[in-house]
């Protein structure tokens, strides 16, 4: 993949939209590690704990990018990244931040790395498909979103919350993704590569069920609110 193509860009702007998306709860929790720190202390240690948190994303992303290669495994990726875009359209999940604050400098650090880390897993899987085993759009992509997540956490959920639309572009872009590894999966590849417009039909068919199915799921969901 050279840079400076469409094809490029298309894979930067899909893995920034993906982290975006998925990785707010990421950056509540990087401030809740930091906010028992002295005012001078919090913005040195969310620095270097993204800084981090990118460097320990990268290694995850470029493992799971080797292993997709294998047959059967992007046809399984795809498969769990359909979960994922759809409880991103749950809004009654009510899950809650259990993340204390620390106590030190370090020890905030190594609580950004580690949560980053066990929460950023459906970012990996989602990353690494976009990616198309470019380990560069991997890293570009990272360097610019995590950073935006972090600093921008606030203004990210804010606009979240105004433009519920966003949330349906984010599961949408999942689901694209989804279809996309399905398709060149090592054991469908072949199929879909003698019919071409299969791997089309598949794209609106994920992203349909996936956006459709959660708004359905919304509107259900008003209804009986409103009738309660």
């Amino acid at each position: 993949m050279d840079f400076l193509t469409p094809e490029f860009f298309s894979g930067l702007m899909a893995i920034v939209l993906l982290d975006l998306v998925l990785a707010g709860d990421n950056a509540i929790v990087i401030a809740l590690a930091a906010r028992n720190l002295p005012k001078h202390l919090q913005k040195k240690a969310v620095f270097w704990g993204s800084f981090g948190a990118v460097a320990v994303r990268v290694a995850l992303t470029a493992v799971v990018v080797y292993l997709l290669k294998l047959p059967g495994l992007m046809l399984a990726g795809g498969l769990l990244l359909l979960p994922i875009a759809w409880k991103l359209l749950r809004t009654d999940d009510g899950d809650g931040h259990n993340i204390s604050a620390a106590a030190g400098f370090g020890a905030a650090i190594r609580t950004i790395v580690v949560a980053d880390a066990l929460m950023g897993l459906d970012n990996v899987l989602a990353i690494a498909g976009a990616s198309g085993g470019h380990m560069t759009l991997v890293i570009v992509g990272l360097a610019i979103s995590v950073p935006l997540v972090v600093w921008g956490s606030t203004l990210i959920l804010k606009l979240i919350e105004r433009f519920p639309v966003i949330v349906y572009i984010g599961a949408g872009a999942i689901a694209w993704t989804a279809a996309r590894m399905i398709a060149h999966d090592h054991l469908l590849a072949p199929w879909f590569d003698a019919h071409g417009w299969a791997k089309y039909a598949l794209d609106a068919l994920l992203v349909a069920a996936v956006c459709g199915g959660g708004w359905l799921m919304q509107r259900r969901r008003q209804r009986l609110a409103s009738a309660a």
